[in-house]
């Protein structure tokens, strides 16, 4: 196939434009910037995400930190801590791409409210936990369906238009990170009460609740949601992709989804998964995961890494990692300058900041002084934030209209896969020496960066550019 002609990333055809246009004429679009009630009204499902995703992680992150010494006041052994630990990795790792790929066929509101709810219940279950038996059970339930984030950003994919798509996701990322960086701070507090891991348990359980209670009660349906913030882009869920007819569109998804029987929906979950594992977006998931590992190498000995090398204590250790995590949230904030400064070409910035993370990971690994190791944290906290983002909307944009939540789900299987292989390699890289994890992600992100250059013409192909151009 020549390069172009049929890619799956094509730059759209002008008749495709012209057709898009005919069908914005008979809406009367408002001026370029114009604000007002209706732009402001046009906004409410994105601010009501973003409070989700703070709110998600904001709970969860007050009781993680004192899962293990719960399970161990129950009796628990540390190989059995271990493999419960571990265990939610492996659930994630398997339902992440069902889950998504379910909320295709069934709908994002339904699939959001019942990840949410049954979450909660899980959380319940750890509160009221007197036995390791309990205990499994809760991280069994929440294993399954702890899905809030990824189903946010497949549904946020939905409300935005393409061209804004980075920016939403990274502005997600931001306030969900926010969330991440006050959880620990309430939960540290709360585990100095009598019963404070009960008490953190429940205050979790109540945010569950209340995220279940904003997108029930949020006036958005996936066909009111599903029109463009920008009237100067074509209305979303008619973009153009291979293997996808031109002319679906929500309103006759939501149609057909509502006409389906349950077990005609199953039949589509098992048939999308299958369309999306023999499909061409291989490069896509490989560069998620080597640059998704090549991160966690870096943080999984960090603080070990620190101390052999600099004699840092945990307590500095631990007011770097809150630094970085700050920083990390801010990173929602520099994204649409960012784009606007590469016109809207996620292939690129992803290039460009994984080469800058494979630099850093270097710098890190070499590092002389504490000094040095501060600025490199520094600048990785932003340039992994930033490429988080472009990877998802590369995999979006590559996927189509009509499998977004598929789409996110194995991404993030891709990346509770790297969560599994990352610890071993570490271990093994610091048997060999205290920069050798850095060392070693360097190398697995200029690994992605091979890729990426290899795979350039299908990226600056037909898709990132698709909705891009002004």
């Amino acid at each position: 196939m020549e390069p172009g002609a049929g890619a799956a990333w094509a730059r759209p055809r002008a008749g495709v434009r012209d057709a898009h246009a005919e069908r914005r004429e008979p809406r009367p679009a408002p001026e370029a910037g114009a604000g007002g009630p209706g732009a402001a009204r046009a906004r409410l499902p994105l601010l009501c995400l973003y409070l989700v995703g703070f709110l998600d992680l904001f709970g969860v992150s007050m009781v993680v930190p004192l899962l293990s010494l719960h399970i161990r006041s129950l009796g628990a052994s540390p190989t059995v801590a271990g493999v419960v630990g571990s265990s939610y990795g492996v659930l994630q790792l398997f339902s992440s791409t069902l889950v998504g790929c379910w909320s295709d066929v069934a709908g994002r509101r339904l699939s959001l409210l019942v990840c949410i709810l049954c979450s909660a219940l899980g959380y319940l279950v750890l509160g009221a936990s007197t036995n390791v038996f309990l205990f499994v059970l809760a991280r069994v339930l929440v294993g399954i369906f702890k899905h809030t984030l990824s189903l946010s950003r497949a549904l946020l994919s939905d409300l935005v238009p393409e061209k804004e798509r980075p920016v939403a996701i990274g502005q997600l990322n931001m306030a969900s990170s926010v969330g991440f960086i006050v959880g620990p701070v309430v939960g540290g507090y709360l585990s100095e009460l009598d019963g404070g891991f009960y008490l953190a348990c429940f205050i979790c359980f109540s945010v569950f609740i209340l995220n279940a209670g904003l997108v029930w009660l949020f006036p958005w349906s996936e066909v009111e949601v599903s029109l463009p913030l920008d009237e100067n882009h074509a209305p979303l869920g008619k973009t153009h992709c291979a293997g996808q007819e031109a002319s679906a569109t929500p309103e006759r998804v939501v149609g057909e989804k509502t006409r389906r029987p349950p077990w005609m929906e199953v039949m589509s979950t098992l048939r999308a998964m299958q369309s999306l594992a023999l499909s061409e977006m291989w490069d896509i998931f490989l560069v998620r995961l080597l640059m998704a590992m090549a991160a966690m190498l870096y943080y999984s000995n960090f603080g070990l890494g620190l101390e052999e090398r600099f004699g840092v204590r945990p307590k500095v250790t631990g007011y770097l990692i809150s630094y970085s995590s700050a920083l990390g949230a801010l990173a929602g904030v520099v994204m649409g300058p960012v784009m606007g400064a590469y016109r809207h070409d996620s292939h690129r910035v992803l290039l460009h900041t994984s080469t800058l993370t494979c630099l850093l990971l270097l710098l890190h690994g070499a590092a002389p002084t504490l000094g040095v190791v501060v600025f490199s944290s520094t600048l990785l906290s932003l340039s992994t934030a930033i490429g988080r983002a472009c990877i998802t909307d590369l995999q979006l944009t590559a996927g189509g209209a009509q499998a977004r939540g598929t789409l996110i789900g194995m991404g993030q299987s891709v990346t509770a896969v790297g969560r599994v292989i990352a610890p071993l390699l570490s271990g093994v890289a610091q048997e060999v020496s205290p920069c050798g994890p850095p060392s070693l992600g360097a190398a697995l992100a200029l690994a992605a960066i091979f890729i990426m250059s290899l795979n350039r013409p299908r990226y600056r192909g037909d898709g990132s550019d698709r909705l891009k151009s002004e």
